[in-house]
């Protein structure tokens, strides 16, 4: 029974390499659904890529297959891979870190190396910068549309091996929450940190509470204010910031009807720390 493919890439679509995607995948099977994750990842942005992948893949049906290509490394001896995820959805990729938060977080049940003598698009051989299109998207759409089993993908490989990308834990020390600004929710400008509701909550704020917030990178503090701790971007005026809890049940920091990142140049990744801790009562409380 044919799957749903859905691919992701940092190919944009202002040319024909998306296009040349599903091309192939229709060759293998014309039936077959895809659909698009995006294909408007920051070029060779790695952890962007890892990112979108765990806020989309658990929402689609068991055995539906991903191919996801943010490939710096195309042709240099970094191993071409699919996983099976513990919630039985696959993913087609390189294996350069875009699988980390996916293992770390969903877990892998299984993973497979390529076989590119089996499964590489005919007569494509003496190409090595477009494996999206001649490795990618045609072993994904052989698996979505059952020409193959997962097994028939290539050898078996420790899922432990899959490589990850270096990952700071969000920590709580009895009077902060610190962590990381993984990523933005890009068309409105929000800041998605990898602090938990759950670790955020042990400083015993409930909504409509005031916290005060830091965000700083290696060099300096870009941002200290005081926010209100927000149900919905309706419980504050616009133009007002807002922490609130996003779609992955993780901490975010907003404008209500404005982009944070623009107003303040915050950035994503390991280098851009965020703290929160409990409003100071006494000024900010009756």
């Amino acid at each position: 029974m044919r799957k749903p493919l859905i691919l992701q890439s940092d190919f944009g679509t202002a040319d024909g390499a998306v296009s040349a995607m599903y091309g192939v995948a229709y060759g293998v099977d014309e039936d077959l659904l895809i659909s698009d994750l995006t294909h408007e990842i920051p070029q060779y942005d790695i952890w962007e890529a890892s990112y979108r992948l765990i806020q989309t893949v658990s929402y689609w049906p068991k055995g539906s297959v991903f191919v996801s290509v943010v490939d710096p490394g195309v042709g240099s001896t970094r191993r071409s891979i699919v996983v099976k995820t513990k919630g039985g959805q696959y993913i087609v990729s390189p294996d350069n870190g875009t699988l980390t938060h996916i293992k770390r977080i969903t877990g892998l049940e299984e993973a497979r190396v390529i076989d590119e003598s089996v499964n590489r698009l005919p007569n494509s051989g003496e190409s090595y910068t477009f494996h999206g299109r001649d490795i990618y998207a045609y072993t994904g759409a052989r698996l979505a549309s059952g020409v193959i089993s997962f097994e028939e993908v290539g050898p078996e490989v420790e899922t432990q091996s899959v490589i990850e990308l270096p990952v700071v834990e969000a920590t709580y020390d009895g009077e902060k929450v610190s962590g990381t600004i993984d990523v933005l929710d890009v068309r409105f400008g929000s800041l998605w940190t990898n602090i938990s509701r759950e670790l955020f909550l042990k400083l015993g704020v409930k909504h409509g509470n005031r916290v005060e917030i830091s965000i700083e990178n290696e060099t300096r503090t870009l941002y200290k204010n005081i926010l209100v701790y927000a149900k919905s971007f309706a419980d504050v005026y616009v133009g007002e910031p807002l922490v609130y809890v996003n779609s992955l049940d993780c901490m975010a920091v907003a404008i209500n009807q404005g982009s944070f990142a623009r107003a303040y140049n915050i950035g994503t990744g390991n280098k851009w720390r965020i703290t929160i801790r409990k409003a100071p009562r006494i000024i900010y409380e009756d």
